[in-house]
């Protein structure tokens, strides 16, 4: 193995772990995002629904599909039994 080759094969090396370590500090910075954007308890579309009001026994409650500046709003009335 020549002194060329002995260059070679370091670089290279060296390349592959400056590319994994980008790689896996990419991957940690996604998974933490991710982790911030979930609140454990609520389903991830949960915040699309929101109870904004109440008329006589029921509630009033708005819905934004896909968060959007359009909202529609109806009524839940939960029947008591």
């Amino acid at each position: 193995m020549t002194e060329d080759d002995k260059y070679a094969l370091k670089e290279f090396l060296r390349a592959v772990g400056v590319t994994a370590g980008v790689l896996i500090i990419f991957g940690i910075i996604c998974l933490v995002i991710i982790s911030f954007s979930t609140d454990g308890d609520k389903p991830l579309n949960s915040s699309l629904f929101e109870v904004v009001d109440k008329y006589k026994e029921c509630d009033i409650v708005r819905y934004a599909p896909h968060q959007a500046a359009e909202y529609k709003y109806f009524l839940y009335c939960e029947k008591n039994k």
